[in-house]
């Protein structure tokens, strides 16, 4: 299990830009990162303002799409048909 100050700054960003998807259950983030959902929130928490994170923490809290166990039956990706293509772990370019 990776701690926060081993992470670089592009996984940081990119378990952000997970985490805020919808779709994006916190398994996926552990299965690609190796960390769990407490630690998930607390680079949210670290790293946005607080204002979002309260946003996100709203949003998130108790959403089925976020916890795989809680997931429709139909839903079998870790993300969204709406997100651009991500290959072998490379943050898209904007």
């Amino acid at each position: 299990m990776k701690k926060f100050k081993e992470l670089t700054e592009q996984e940081i960003d990119r378990i952000v830009e997970m985490a805020w998807e919808d779709r994006t259950p916190f398994d996926a983030i552990k299965a690609q990162f190796g960390i769990s959902e407490g630690e998930t929130i607390e680079i949210m928490r670290r790293t946005m303002k607080r204002s979002s994170f309260k946003m996100w923490r709203a949003r998130v809290q108790g959403r089925a799409t976020k916890h795989a166990q809680k997931s429709p039956d139909d839903m079998t990706t870790f993300r969204s048909r709406m997100q651009r293509g991500i290959a072998l772990n490379k943050i898209s370019k904007r």
